[in-house]
């Protein structure tokens, strides 16, 4: 394991010579250290490591609160509901390792990537020669709870590939920068794998490429063409998916491919936080939903319709219609309640619905245009000269109706739950 580390703070003048610091607690929120977002961080990886995800469990009084408000067809305290919870999620931590072969120039895009320069006191350590042997990690203001981990290139101290996943723990990380430069070689190809097999998101970020336009006779996209390529065919080769490539100078981070790294890591890291938080939400809503429709579906079968869900006229498919969506809280008046909360427009929402009315609805699904067409009402309407077997199928006929009604606006309000999470996590 790598030596135990201290913290970097700068040394003020006329200070004594720097002494190892007391080693902080462990990584478990990054707001709770009393430090400016531009300080640097260093301790070993025993004492300050990356935490393991713990957000994508969904607490029982959370759920509990989620379903009665799907039960009660308030979709407006749903929406709270679910805000408040991936509001928490958003604050959590994002450990992203940054690593590559040693010189490629790991330093020198963290500093880039926080918008510091090499000079500055809070900066990586950058050189000539390898100049990162330890792990350490650093703030940014322009990543909000995100932890940038400088790991030792590959190859530094360490026998092999392996050892080095072991040494650094890349298992505890949350997210992966493969930085190259010059070359796109094996031990970079192997680091795509090892994170790939694990599951976890990457980018390949090909550092110095004022160098390379420098060096080269080729016109600039020709050459990013090729440098995209080459990393592409070698990364193929074990059968690696296609990563995010971004081609940037860590001395220019207004250029090249910086700005959209910037707002691409920004994004990913939004939803690395949530991933597994939103498939917990997304299924308890779900799960709600489908014990609602059940419950109501029992109702129908064993009551009049009046009774179970306070319709007048069974056949009058918009009163029924219009019943079914209060019942799910996405009648319109909700609907309202919820671009409010959610700062987006009424047909964000109403657009993404089959339950909209009777009419469209019709035109759009072919079953109920069955159930719904002249032949088959002229049909129901000479069984009425039946004496009970006449009945018997009039009445199952307009329950299944009814119940096909429950179903659509049951999958629309499971669409609009899906609609609110997805905006929930990206910002307009």
């Amino acid at each position: 394991m790598p030596s135990q580390m201290i913290l970097r703070h700068p040394v003020p003048p006329n200070s004594p010579a720097l002494l190892p610091l007391q080693v902080p607690p462990p990584l478990t929120d990054v707001t709770e250290f009393p430090l400016s977002p531009h300080t640097p961080l260093s301790a070993s990886l025993t004492s300050v490591s990356p935490q393991g995800k713990h957000w994508g469990i969904l607490s029982k009084a959370e759920a509990m609160n989620i379903k009665k408000a799907v039960a009660d067809g308030n979709l407006p305290e749903v929406v709270s509901a679910l805000r408040e919870t991936l509001k928490i999620v958003s604050r959590t931590p994002v450990n992203i390792a940054v690593t590559g072969d040693s010189g490629n120039g790991m330093s020198s895009f963290i500093n880039a990537l926080r918008n510091i320069g090499h000079e500055g006191e809070a900066s990586a350590p950058v050189g000539v020669l390898k100049t990162t042997q330890t792990c350490a990690c650093y703030l940014s203001p322009h990543f909000p709870n995100v932890v940038l981990w400088d790991l030792p290139g590959t190859g530094c101290a360490t026998e092999s590939l392996e050892n080095y996943l072991m040494e650094m723990q890349f298992s505890r990380y949350d997210f992966f920068i493969i930085i190259a430069s010059e070359q796109f070689n094996m031990n970079h190809v192997m680091l795509a794998k090892s994170i790939e097999d694990m599951r976890k998101k990457f980018y390949v970020v090909w550092t110095k490429l004022d160098m390379d336009l420098n060096t080269s006779a080729l016109p600039e996209g020709q050459l990013q063409q090729i440098i995209r390529e080459n990393i592409l065919e070698n990364l193929q080769k074990k059968q690696v998916c296609e990563p995010p490539m971004f081609l940037v100078s860590s001395l220019e981070p207004l250029s090249y491919d910086f700005p959209k790294l910037r707002d691409t890591l920004g994004m990913d890291l939004i939803k690395n936080r949530c991933h597994d938080l939103l498939q917990n939400l997304s299924h308890t809503c779900e799960m709600a939903i489908n014990d609602k429709a059940t419950f109501l579906q029992k109702k129908i079968t064993t009551q009049s319709l009046q009774d179970a869900c306070g319709i007048l006229d069974a056949d009058d498919l918009a009163v029924c219609l219009k019943a079914y969506r209060l019942l799910f809280g996405v009648d319109d008046e909700s609907l309202w309640q919820v671009t409010q909360r959610m700062g987006r427009t009424f047909t964000n929402y109403t657009n993404i619905m089959k339950s909209r009315d009777v009419q469209g609805l019709n035109k759009r699904d072919l079953r109920l245009t069955w159930m719904t067409c002249t032949v088959l009402r002229a049909f129901l309407s000479l069984l009425r000269y039946i004496p009970w077997l006449g009945d018997r199928i009039i009445h199952y006929f307009r329950r299944m109706k009814q119940m096909y009604l429950l179903e659509i606006v049951a999958k629309d309000t499971k669409t609009i739950l899906r609609k609110v999470l997805e905006d929930s996590i990206i910002p307009q």
